[in-house]
């Protein structure tokens, strides 16, 4: 009885991360380049043999799940935002904050800031490939005085293999690259990763690059599978938690009627 208890809360332990999951992909259904969540199901024999080997003990950290990235590309839609910028392929945009730390992104949803710095939307600096931050310099910088005569309008052209041209001059190019192993890519937030310290990171080269300006890369989510999902683990989630009532109240009948056998 006791093993029927703990297999039931190993379902929903595992119908609770699937459905934290689910519940995430929706919400980032519209976040630009976000790469949806999946999970998986290790071998559930590893947490049976956890409770043989440890006696009247269940192992919480052993969880019979895991998940991963789905690393497909989302659809690709057209802004006409000179600023907007969508990978066609493989391959990360590099952005470093104000410590100069460094993240991999796949959104180009890019801005200028008072600066004149291309940045992401959360204030990152765009890298170019000599991994100084893209600026736009002062000739090039619409000029926001009270003067209209010292106003200059800026033209901005990213070509697809990433040379930044402001006004007609080339200014930077944005660094893209790419890594030998996504399974050894963390996500840090909604679009920003991390690699870890021993993957191979390397600069795609220009016959590799395709850079599409005005365009961006949507979310890979598809809501309508995401919300049929949740459906499915929200009757999953009650069907274990009807098991363990059914077995708790079994086990206390039990308990009784021995005590009432004893006396």
């Amino acid at each position: 009885m006791i093993r029927d208890l703990h297999t039931a809360s190993l379902t929903m332990t595992n119908a609770q991360t699937r459905l934290e999951v689910t519940a995430n992909n929706i919400a980032n259904a519209n976040t630009p380049a976000y790469k949806k969540a999946s999970v998986f199901e290790r071998n559930l024999v590893d947490a049976k043999a956890s409770l043989f080997n440890i006696p009247m003990q269940i192992e919480r950290d052993d969880s019979p799940v895991g998940s991963y990235l789905d690393w497909s590309a989302g659809e690709y839609s057209m802004t006409g935002n000179p600023l907007d910028v969508a990978i066609e392929g493989a391959g990360f945009f590099v952005c470093k904050n104000v410590d100069g730390e460094k993240v991999l992104t796949r959104s180009g949803s890019f801005a200028l800031n008072s600066e004149g710095f291309l940045v992401t939307q959360d204030g990152k600096f765009v890298a170019g490939i000599d991994e100084d931050a893209i600026h736009i310099p002062d000739y090039a910088v619409i000029n926001d005085g009270d003067n209209p005569s010292n106003q200059r309008a800026v033209n901005i052209t990213i070509a697809k293999t990433g040379e930044v041209i402001a006004n007609d001059v080339q200014i930077g190019k944005i660094l893209v690259v790419d890594c030998s192993d996504y399974s050894q890519i963390t996500r840090i937030s909604k679009q920003d990763f991390v690699p870890n310290y021993l993957v191979e990171i390397h600069q795609i080269n220009d016959i590799a690059m395709n850079l599409k300006q005005g365009w961006l890369e949507n979310s890979n989510v598809n809501i309508i599978e995401e919300m049929v999902a949740m459906i499915e683990l929200q009757r999953l989630y009650e069907t274990g938690s009807k098991v363990i009532h059914t077995a708790d109240n079994t086990l206390e009948r039990s308990i009784n009627t021995s005590k009432f056998g004893f006396y």
